[in-house]
């Protein structure tokens, strides 16, 4: 048994893009390496997720940027990591065959510096035991200069379009903060046919070595994650949110989450389903007691599932 289930009346499960979820937490993309990392990690246990989102994965093998890639911040945390990964042939022939699908679900986190790329990996991910496809728009687009999709609306559905005729899987689409308007990214990739939205990805940011005189990190810039982005996070679920609910389709809301009283704010601004990842690092065993933390509250406020509670704000 699981350790809610002294709170066995409390429904945990969430639907979340035509997918059934155990609990409403999910594992972010890169926290958790190919999902074989986090289960060495002793009182861990699968049932306690919903589904698990695979490292960024590229049609060709990536070497990533040179060190230092992770830098702590006041609250926070950079990288730079450059989609290091093995490609993904090597993830579907070698990775997933290992991984206890019968424990949780598995999603592919696809990246590429082009259109056809992402469409090639839409295609392969299509025939493996993943079960959604999260998309990453924030990469570089090499044939328009290095401009990122995600930061042009038009070609952030460009990229869904590409996928979504590739695959059958659900796609959900990372958006992000940096993007000047997100609520017309958002309605451009569900018309594009995104079955879900990720909100937010990291915020750009650096540090600098004073005695050098030189940025910390390798790339110069790199994602800034953790509790510092919290603030910004809730507010584009909240800007998202109503486009997100005319088309019926959720959002997994995720940036510095890494407390209970965290996941109540993002269900209450309208996270269908709650990502986790810099969070794991401050506290390996977080999914466990923002679980416990949840079917409390609930109980307490006299709701008898997650689903009650997302998007209830007053």
């Amino acid at each position: 048994m699981s350790s809610h289930s002294s709170h066995s009346s409390i429904d945990l499960s969430t639907s979340f893009a035509g997918l059934s979820l155990q609990t409403p937490l999910v594992l972010l993309s890169g926290c958790v390496g190919f999902g074989e990392e986090y289960t060495r990690v002793e009182g861990f246990r699968n049932r306690d997720v919903g589904a698990v989102i695979l490292k960024g994965t590229t049609v060709e093998p990536r070497m990533g940027n040179a060190p230092h890639r992770v830098y702590e911040t006041p609250s926070g945390m950079l990288n730079a990591i450059g989609l290091q990964n093995p490609g993904a042939r090597y993830v579907i022939d070698e990775i997933l065959p290992h991984l206890p699908h019968d424990e949780t679900q598995f999603w592919a986190n696809a990246n590429g510096s082009s259109l056809a790329d992402y469409a090639e990996v839409a295609a392969m991910f299509d025939d493996s035991p993943v079960t959604a496809i999260e998309i990453n728009i924030s990469c570089p687009n090499v044939k328009e200069g290095g401009v990122h999709f995600g930061n042009d609306p038009v070609m952030a559905a460009k990229v869904v379009e590409a996928m979504r005729a590739m695959t059958k899987k659900p796609l959900i689409t990372k958006l992000s903060p940096n993007n000047a308007d997100i609520a017309e990214t958002a309605r451009l990739v569900i018309e594009a046919g995104s079955d879900g939205l990720s909100v937010i990805n990291t915020l750009v940011g650096m540090a600098v070595d004073v005695e050098k005189r030189t940025p910390i990190i390798g790339n110069i810039s790199g994602g800034l994650s953790g509790p510092a982005i919290k603030p910004v996070a809730l507010w584009k679920i909240h800007q998202t949110r109503a486009v997100a609910a005319k088309h019926g389709i959720p959002i997994l809301g995720q940036g510095g989450l890494t407390t209970v009283n965290d996941a109540l704010e993002f269900a209450i601004t309208g996270s269908d389903a709650l990502g986790l990842g810099t969070g794991l690092f401050y506290d390996p065993l977080l999914c466990g007691k923002i679980c416990d933390g949840l079917c409390a509250y609930l109980e307490k406020h006299k709701m008898t599932s997650y689903a009650d509670l997302v998007g209830s704000l007053q």
